[in-house]
């Protein structure tokens, strides 16, 4: 089985009685997999789902290795017997050289290894070949072992039916009389084939700036997306895209993309070896790791999925999003709709009361909100952000009745109700530090650095995890609350623990991680109608393996709408729009005092899951109207926009003034168009939208719910006219913004 201790228990001989969560590192749902085939004669593997083939085999020295992926092929083609390739030069081995699926460092490799292993005699050199095969359920499991020492990797394949996508984990096993030490673990590496004109698309940001679209051309030589903060972040997402160097049209072109399901330090590598072939290797973060594997244990990494797509960057992004609400998010595949919410974070801060907490529900109520959320403030001694976290009882100065009055009061205006919490965190000045000091990660005798004036509890120790789950538990069940903003608002520092034997302590990277995704898991299934968004100090800890428990993620604090544009367009390369909360306030206006337009505010959070966060106590009469229609409008939309396939029209990159996305609906009836334009130069018109996705032989129907057509533009027009001629939108001058909808009405005759 895997490692109890995995969940902290064994460690620390505490008599807690709890429920052991045993599963792979964020398991992806596995129905709807793709079949998988084995030729016995030269012992090739292959699967084929939607536009994919993805094929592999064991070669003549016992390792597994990439034969082919890319555009799907013929059922007829066959392929040969897996060969290595000759060495290139000494210095250039046939091991570097192979395009292996999992390889040990040892035997020569120089490239990045899948698997890193020091043993107690020092050793360090890891040959694993191939054992044996099953396939079952449409997944394959391939088991390697060590030339020698009873180390045993099993690898583990399965392919989306509907979308190609791979997913990929490996699991170790110690069978030996020793335990060892796990230096480096990936869950596979993607081999791509031979070319010169690859280029890397990537996510990069910061703190009110996360999302960053980059590219670079992979040239010889190792390109490494990471994040060594403990969890994932937002300098690094753990994403890519790869294409050729042949169009800018991000709906032309093969395009290859993978992302980690796993919200701990991780790794990916982009390298070119000497015969310029490209790996891609992704897994746990080398970095300050170290994990001890005792006799019969075993560990599994995280799961690594990656697809191809024939239609560019476009394609490949509708693919994840695919996959992500048909197989990742809670429910899947037939998730609820993102409700509209409102958060009062805004409007009160920390001053928050039940009167003052009501008078904004009664508002929110009043243009069509679903559910209501208060913010950070209502528990312990928090009058600011220097007090109170860890002590999670609700503050009887601000609420003397408890939450049960303003809960029922949500609910009685139709509303759901939902909390902010920000359980791994804890600060000095609480009951919960000065009773245990020793429960943060810290090095004994060194500083503890605090960041937003808080430090991070070491959530991998049992005791720790226990309390987080109790409070948890018990506000759920006190109080009927339907959903959680989980926060999580500074990275890890002094990352020790020093409760367990040296040798463990580097656990500590594995063991945190796993305990978050159980305490999430139990929670949910306590609370099966509790809904939960991922929060990070902005769009830091977005990722497919807190997804798995998540309803929703929180992108960026900065909520500028003209700064909204550019973070959601990256947020949505490899995320849905369902899942990217966005919300329409009044800071977005203070770094320039720009009085922008409400419709442009509402319009640039109408593309993804709608909130508002603005203080509804300062809203106009005319306020109050724009909302309440958008909010209306937005609703006969929501469905496309979120479970629909998004085209980048005009993506909002390399300081362009316009920005345009389209949004198609799963059956094709409707179509949704948003358009928005920063600033006009020189008075040159906008520029021609043409649409993408729909059919050429019906008839679509334009509407406007916002903005206008050029003049001229017809209200009826075939698929091909809209796809070939365009819409042209009339905007000229600053912070415009236009919606439109297609409605198909019928065939050609």
């Amino acid at each position: 089985m895997i490692r109890p201790s995995v969940l902290g228990y064994a460690r620390m001989g505490l008599a807690i009685t709890l429920s052991l969560f045993v599963f792979s590192c964020t398991s992806i749902s596995q129905t709807g997999n793709a079949p998988v085939t084995y030729d016995a004669n030269t012992r090739v593997f292959r699967m084929d789902a939607a536009g994919v083939t993805y094929v592999l085999g064991v070669n003549e020295h016992e390792q597994v290795q990439t034969l082919y992926w890319g555009k799907r092929l013929s059922p007829g083609d066959a392929f040969p017997a897996a060969r290595s390739p000759r060495g290139y030069s000494a210095f250039d081995l046939p091991i570097t050289l192979t395009q292996h699926e999992f390889v040990g460092w040892g035997g020569g490799i120089v490239l990045e290894p899948d698997l890193k292993i020091t043993f107690p005699d020092g050793n360090r050199d890891l040959a694993l070949k191939y054992v044996s095969s099953s396939i079952k359920e449409n997944k394959l499991n391939i088991v390697m072992k060590d030339i020698s020492r009873e180390v045993y990797v099993t690898l583990h394949y399965a392919m989306d039916a509907e979308t190609g996508i791979v997913r990929r984990s490996a699991e170790i096993e110690n069978r030996s009389d020793a335990a060892f030490t796990i230096e480096q673990a990936a869950a596979g590496t993607y081999n791509l084939p031979r070319g010169t004109d690859y280029h890397l698309h990537f996510l990069t940001g910061r703190w009110a700036a996360e999302w960053s679209v980059q590219d670079e051309a992979i040239r010889g030589g190792k390109i490494v997306l990471e994040s060594r903060r403990g969890t994932t972040g937002s300098q690094n997402i753990p994403f890519f895209v790869i294409d050729r160097d042949i169009s800018k049209d991000q709906e032309q072109g093969d395009a290859y993309f993978g992302a980690l399901a796993w919200s701990g330090s991780w790794q990916i590598s982009i390298e070119q070896d000497a015969l310029q072939q490209v790996h891609i290797t992704g897994g746990l973060n080398a970095f300050d790791f170290g994990y001890r594997l005792k006799k019969g244990e075993r560990i599994e990494t995280p799961e690594f999925l990656a697809g191809f797509s024939s239609q560019g960057i476009g394609g490949a992004s509708r693919l994840m999003h695919r996959l992500e609400i048909d197989s990742i998010v809670p429910n899947a595949p037939n998730p609820r709709l993102r409700p509209v919410i409102y958060n009062s974070w805004e409007a009160t801060t920390f001053h928050l009361d039940e009167a003052g907490q009501v008078a904004l529900a009664e508002k929110a109520a009043s243009i069509g909100v679903e559910r209501f959320v208060m913010d950070d403030g209502w528990f312990g001694q928090r009058m600011n952000d220097r007090a109170g976290l860890g002590d999670w009882y609700v503050n009887k100065e601000k609420f003397p009745h408890g939450l049960k009055p303003l809960i029922d009061k949500v609910h009685s205006l139709g509303m759901e109700f939902g909390l902010w919490v920000e359980p791994e965190m804890v600060n000095a000045d609480s009951d919960l530090y000065r009773n245990h000091p020793d429960w943060i990660l810290n090095f004994p005798g060194r500083p503890h650095t605090e960041g937003r004036n808080q430090m991070v509890l070491n959530l991998a120790r049992p005791d720790v995890r226990a309390y987080v789950m109790s409070f948890l538990n018990k506000l759920l069940a006190e109080n009927e609350i339907d959903f959680l903003k989980w926060d999580y608002n500074r990275n890890w520092s002094e990352p020790g623990w020093s409760d367990v034997p040296l040798e463990d302590q580097k656990d500590v990277y594995y063991d945190f991680t796993k305990n978050f995704y159980s305490i999430l898991e139990e929670l949910r299934s306590k609370h099966p109608k509790l809904e939960i968004e991922s929060c990070s100090g902005g769009g830091s800890r977005v990722d497919l393996g807190v997804m798995r428990y998540t309803d929703q993620d929180w992108p960026s604090d900065n909520t500028n709408p003209v700064d909204r544009l550019v973070i959601q367009n990256g947020f949505t390369y490899p995320y849905s729009p369902g899942l990217m909360v966005a919300w329409v306030t009044d800071s977005s206006n203070l770094p320039n005092r720009l009085a922008l337009p409400l419709e442009f505010r509402f319009l640039s959070s109408m593309q993804g899951a709608l909130g508002v966060g603005a203080n509804l106590n300062k809203y106009t009469p005319e306020d109050f109207a724009v909302a309440k229609r958008l909010i209306a409008q937005y609703k006969t939309l929501r469905e496309t926009i979120q479970r629909g396939l998004l085209y980048r029209l005009i993506p909002p990159e390399d300081g362009s003034e316009r920005s345009a996305t389209e949004y198609v609906s799963r059956d094709g009836k409707q179509v949704v168009v948003f358009a928005f334009l920063h600033s006009s130069i020189e008075r040159y018109p906008y520029p021609t939208l043409k649409l993408r996705g729909l059919d050429e032989d019906a008839v679509y129907k334009l509407e406007a719910f916002e903005g206008k057509a050029t003049n001229g533009v017809p209200a009826t027009a075939s698929g091909s006219y809209w796809m070939n001629r365009g819409l042209d939108v009339n905007m000229n001058g600053d912070f415009q913004a236009a919606g439109f909808t297609l409605t198909k009405v019928a065939a050609l005759k």
